[in-house]
């Protein structure tokens, strides 16, 4: 079958064609028609070599995100069946084999049937994003309906699922951007008011939308130094989450106030194939929440197929996406 593969980290021309040999079905798995996939930050850092570690060895198929119809299945899986439309964040990480090819085998407790009314590449643009900000939100944070949520990065990947999953459990929602063009963006998600981060203080913002008190829990898809930042908006005995957590802090803050620190790691299923159901569940709940309309994946308008690989990578590194960058499969 057709694949792109990389043989060797580098920038986004070492993509390269092959033909490779069509996977194999194995018990608890099905195999995909690959419709669709999506670009995320983790697939650049892989294919860069920024994260050797957890890299597929060469010749390796990379992406995780897959939207596609169930060709195959185990015996011993009783939930799909041949011509299933599922999504999934399946693979393209050590152990496994990516979206980037014709086929993909899938550990069916991966996946789940994809929303009935957004299209294939749609449904490829949420699973890696969607976990992520579900885990953060409900997992780690446990937010409920009238707590204050700040969501730095409110129109990221992460940030613009997460902005609509608060408002869809009736939290009180409010973002960080770092440009005016997305305020109304953020609003439109559900954020309640938007903080640009470049220009206001945290204590400014804080006293402004909570009067001194902090916000109940912080969603931090953003790391580094903002980490700190979410800190210092927290209220006492509230809750930062964070996706970014390869930084030096000091806790002092976190200690002051009593805080509970939590991190959003969503591929170590996947690496460690441990609890991989939970992905497959939250998936198949995601999937009702966009039917009904209350969750909606922003896809960039750039249009690519699958040979169109390394240019799609490029755009995500560029800085210059506006909304997941999304590849159909022809």
């Amino acid at each position: 079958m057709k694949a792109h593969i990389i043989t060797q980290f580098g920038d986004p021309s070492v993509f390269k064609i092959a033909n490779i040999s069509k996977p194999e079905l194995k018990p608890g798995h099905v195999i995909l028609q690959v419709k669709a996939t999506s670009v995320n930050q983790i697939d650049c850092k892989i294919r860069s070599g920024a994260v050797p570690d957890i890299a597929p060895n060469f010749p390796a198929v990379l992406h995780g995100d897959v939207a596609g119809i169930v060709v195959a299945v185990s015996s011993d899986v009783l939930h799909f069946k041949i011509g299933d439309e599922v999504y999934a964040c399946g693979g393209g990480v050590k152990g496994t084999s990516g979206a980037l090819a014709e086929l993909m085998l899938v550990d069916a407790h991966l996946i789940a049937k994809k929303p009935k009314k957004i299209s294939m590449s749609e449904a490829a643009a949420l699973p890696l994003v969607s976990i992520t900000a579900w885990e953060g939100l409900f997992l780690k944070a446990r937010l409920q309906a009238g707590q204050t949520i700040l969501i730095h990065g409110g129109v990221g990947g992460v940030g613009h699922i997460a902005v609509q999953l608060a408002r869809a459990v009736k939290a009180k929602v409010f973002a960080t951007v770092t440009s005016k063009e997305d305020f109304s963006l953020a609003k439109k998600f559900g954020a309640l008011d938007v903080i640009n981060a470049k220009d206001e203080t945290v204590d400014s913002y804080v006293q402004r939308l909570t009067h001194g008190k902090g916000f109940d829990i912080i969603f931090d898809t953003v790391g580094g130094t903002n980490l700190d930042r979410s800190f210092a908006a927290a209220a006492i005995d509230g809750t930062v989450v964070t996706t970014a957590a390869r930084s030096t802090h000091d806790l002092t803050p976190l200690h002051n106030k009593g805080l509970n620190l939590d991190v959003v790691f969503m591929l170590n299923p996947l690496l460690k194939n441990l609890n991989r159901a939970k992905q497959g569940f939250i998936l198949k709940d995601l999937a009702a929440l966009v039917d009904e309309g209350a969750v909606r994946p922003w896809v960039d308008s750039h249009s690519f197929v699958f040979d169109q690989i390394s240019e799609a990578h490029a755009l995500l590194e560029s800085g210059q996406a506006r909304g997941k960058v999304v590849l159909n499969n022809q």
